[in-house]
């Protein structure tokens, strides 16, 4: 049994693998193919049939993508939008748990307000991972990226707090909401005290124990688990405990890792989370056919015409919210008039329509309880299958079209940050002539009497100039920016040569693997910086 599981896991990481090398020959986002392409196989005879423990997902899946989403996440940009993310993670997956639950209610035969509840806070927070997806390699403002990363940090909180409530309510008949809003708050509250407790413990190790590069990574592997499990014994929020712990060890981080350490946690951290989040969208799609088996009462025309005017309404409901969201505070705020810029009708509209549904609403469906006070669960089956739909319909629709309306708005032509390129080159000048100052003040003596750090001052110096003459490239006209991508174009050839005749070495054995490996790296870091410049996306 146990060599069949793990046969089946590596068979389905490999079709993650082909379906992603595909959906980027295609120019596709991977989660949309790799949903269709687990739909297609869910329906392929003779392959096994796949049901997901939602356990699973909670537990494995849930924790280290949330990490990894609040790690990368700028605090600054998160505290500086921190109104739109709130109305969003927040007001709006209230607000469209509400409007679904009514809806449903009156739609669905036998479909009670509590189990209406069920479903909208099932399918009220959208997918980060999908719309990054979708917007990588296209230029948008960075203020729409920060409030969609905002806001998947906290929604997956707030629409799983509203789905624990609804499905209390369903098991007991009872529903407070004096005694909701209290835990609420409760919760949300412990969850991030608990997240910041945890988080400190994983700093202290990191900060005053002799521990090494894997030691590190190791850990920070294991913070967001710990995260995770602390807050979920004592029935607080474990998504606010992994997102606030993640956050305070992200802004301390370079205060405890050095550089070998961030070398290495970001190389597997981008393996994990690749790897984590294929399989979560191929499993989506393998769902499909196990909840249209369990239908029962229910045609699949029925089931499919609620799921698609539930997803209507979903996506109706997010546009109709964002634009008083982003416009009623400027109209009775000055203080926010003055300090930001108006968001115009196009940054609202590629918010709105960036709504993409995904993990967090499929492990909530699963996990449903088969049975209430002894009998099976009412709708669960009908709930999982409407789901499902919305899934398909926000990733799949919205997915594919996203792209085409940020080109007909012409949204990336109204950033107004400063090009990344540009930044990048100022703060490597002023990262040097930090290091002249130091090197001047403090190593006088040194530089005239050993040529070596005589030379490292020199090699600042050249580089000073280098980037100075790299930032007018970027401010100036086409041929001195042409001038800058034929010195990256010559820069990569030589390191091609370098890396042949590392090869070379390693053929005749003319030095130590472990020397070659080192000058090997050092290459690579060279080329990676090049290709981020010519490359930023």
């Amino acid at each position: 049994m146990l060599h069949e599981n793990l046969l089946l896991i590596l068979g389905l990481l490999f079709a993650v693998f082909l379906l992603v090398m595909l959906g980027q020959k295609l120019r596709i986002s991977y989660p949309i193919f790799l949903v269709l392409g687990g739909l297609v196989l869910g329906f392929v005879p003779g392959l096994p049939r796949i049901a997901i423990e939602p356990d699973l997902i909670f537990l494995i899946f849930l924790p280290p993508l949330l990490y990894e989403a609040a790690w990368y996440t700028s605090w600054r940009d998160f505290w500086r939008w921190k109104r739109p993310i709130g109305l969003l993670a927040f007001g709006l997956v209230l607000f469209t748990s509400v409007i679904v639950a009514y809806v449903a209610q009156a739609m669905i035969p036998g479909f009670t307000l509590a189990l209406g509840f069920l479903l909208g806070g099932i399918i009220s927070p959208p997918d980060a991972v999908a719309a990054t997806s979708v917007l990588k390699g296209i230029k948008v403002p960075k203020r729409v990226l920060a409030i969609l990363g905002g806001e998947s940090l906290l929604n997956d909180a707030s629409s799983l707090i509203v789905f624990r409530f609804a499905l209390a309510a369903v098991l007991s008949g009872t529903f407070v909401w004096q005694q909701a809003a209290t835990s609420f708050l409760l919760t949300s509250s412990m969850g991030i005290v608990v997240g910041v407790g945890t988080a400190y413990v994983f700093y202290s190790i990191h900060k005053y124990l002799p521990t090494t590069p894997s030691i590190n990574t190791a850990l920070t592997l294991m913070a967001p688990y710990v995260m995770y499990l602390v807050a979920e014994e004592f029935h607080f929020s474990g998504v606010l405990a992994v997102v606030s712990g993640g956050l305070l060890l992200s802004f301390f981080s370079h205060s405890v890792f050095d550089a070998s350490t961030r070398l290495q946690a970001t190389g597997v951290w981008a393996s994990v989370s690749f790897v984590l989040n294929g399989l979560v969208f191929i499993l989506i799609g393998l769902q499909l056919p196990i909840a249209v088996e369990g239908l029962g009462d229910y045609s699949l025309q029925q089931a499919i015409s609620y799921g698609l005017i539930i997803s209507v309404i979903v996506i109706l409901i997010r546009l109709l919210w964002i634009y008083p969201a982003a416009f009623l505070p400027r109209l009775w705020s000055a203080r926010i008039r003055n300090n930001e810029t108006s968001p115009g009708w196009q940054g609202p509209l590629v918010l709105g329509w960036a709504g993409m549904r995904g993990v967090v609403s499929l492990a909530a469906a699963l996990s449903i309880p088969l049975l209430a006070n002894g009998q099976p669960f009412p709708q669960r089956n009908l709930i999982l299958f409407i789901t499902f739909v919305v899934i398909l319909v926000t990733l799949v629709f919205q997915g594919l079209t996203l792209p085409a309306l940020i080109r007909f708005t012409k949204l990336s032509q109204l950033d107004e940050a400063v090009p990344p390129e540009e930044q990048e080159a100022g703060v490597r000048l002023r990262l040097r002539k930090a290091a002249i100052a130091h090197l001047k003040q403090q190593y006088a003596t040194e530089m005239g009497g050993n040529k070596l750090v005589a030379r490292l001052h020199q090699r600042m110096e050249s580089e000073v100039q280098l980037t100075a003459q790299t930032l007018a490239s970027i401010e100036c006209d086409e041929s001195q920016r042409e001038a800058l991508h034929q010195y990256h174009r010559v820069l990569l050839d030589v390191l091609r040569v370098q890396r042949d005749e590392l090869f070379q070495m390693r053929r005749h054995n003319v030095f130590e693997d472990e020397v070659l490996r080192q000058q090997e790296a050092q290459l690579d870091l060279d080329e990676a910086k090049v290709l981020h410049i010519e490359h930023p996306e």
